[in-house]
């Protein structure tokens, strides 16, 4: 098992390694940032002299070399739109970015479970039609759509949630449902997937027989061995949803990361757009390392290879 740890542990890192190194790249090739610092009457000797101050007309390797040992540091930068140390602005949203990625994986579990329960013991009735209309539905429709629709039945027809912002739970819920949407329907259509196949087993078989009611059957004995790969599943679904959140964030003028990214990227404030893709890649990192672990806990197999 350490084994399999230390190799999941490089892995980690070397997906961290090449995308910084991606994120560097693809942002030099936007141009030269030494006129994103200077004001716009400033005279080619003093964009000179700053570019030569900041390092800019360095070969390229050496100015990768520099931003490696920055971002080791955990220097960053300042932002260019906001004069701010770009890591404590980044740092600053992430919470909310985190609070909106859980609350749509608590959401598309409690609604993905039930439904795909549903589905694999009504099979091939009007029950698993609607549930598979639903998996269909919630993988089909894009993201920010339903955001603008739920906005538009919810909050300006009904006027029930609020269509933006942050600070209580009724502005978390229509991005959360939003956000979690997607990820509600793969997860049904693989609890019912899975319930299927353990339903057809020998050891429900003899379950049944014993007269135990069906609510037992299904949520003592079936649901109890579909929850195994659907945490881990969930687990890995995580670092998706936190990618995903950038553009509902937008969407609702959450106040996380995303909506800081997009500023960012659109003003090009290459340290808070670094530093935020880093802590992204970071996280997703993390959260998939340590699926990778529970994986490996739950399932004997993996721990060999």
């Amino acid at each position: 098992m350490l084994g399999y740890i230390l190799k999941r542990g490089v892995q980690t890192l070397i997906v961290l390694f090449i995308t910084v190194v991606l994120v560097f790249f693809i942002i030099r090739l936007t141009g030269d940032p030494t006129y994103l610092y200077m004001p716009d009457d400033a005279t080619d000797e003093m964009v000179e002299e700053f570019r030569k101050q900041m390092g800019f007309d360095r070969p390229m390797y050496m100015q990768f070399g520099n931003f490696l040992k920055d971002v080791v540091t955990g220097d960053f930068g300042e932002s260019i739109m906001y004069r701010q140390d770009a890591l404590s602005m980044v740092l600053a949203k992430l919470p909310a970015t985190f609070q909106l990625a859980f609350g749509a994986l608590f959401i598309a579990i409690m609604v993905a479970i039930p439904i795909g329960v549903i589905s694999a013991y009504k099979q091939n009735t009007i029950f698993d039609r609607i549930g598979t209309g639903f998996t269909i539905v919630g993988q089909a429709i894009p993201g920010f759509w339903l955001g603008l629709l739920l906005i538009l039945l919810f909050s300006v027809t009904i006027k029930l949630f609020p269509s933006g912002g942050g600070g209580s739970v009724l502005h978390l819920i229509l991005p959360a449902v939003t956000l979690a949407a997607h990820s509600a329907a793969r997860f049904a259509r693989f609890t019912r997937s899975t319930m299927l196949d353990v339903l057809r087993k020998d050891y429900i078989r003899t379950v049944k027989s014993t007269g135990a009611p069906m609510y037992s059957i299904l949520y003592k004995y079936a649901l109890k061995n579909t929850l195994i790969p659907l945490i881990t599943i969930a687990a890995l679904d995580l670092g998706v949803l936190l990618g995903g959140a950038v553009i509902i964030e937008f969407v609702f003028s959450w106040p996380g990361l995303g909506q800081l990214l997009l500023n960012a990227m659109m003003g090009r404030d290459f340290p808070v757009v670094i530093a935020g893709v880093f802590f992204i890649a970071l996280s997703v990192s993390v959260i998939n390392f340590f699926a990778d672990i529970l994986y490996g806990l739950v399932n004997p197999q993996v721990r060999l290879k």
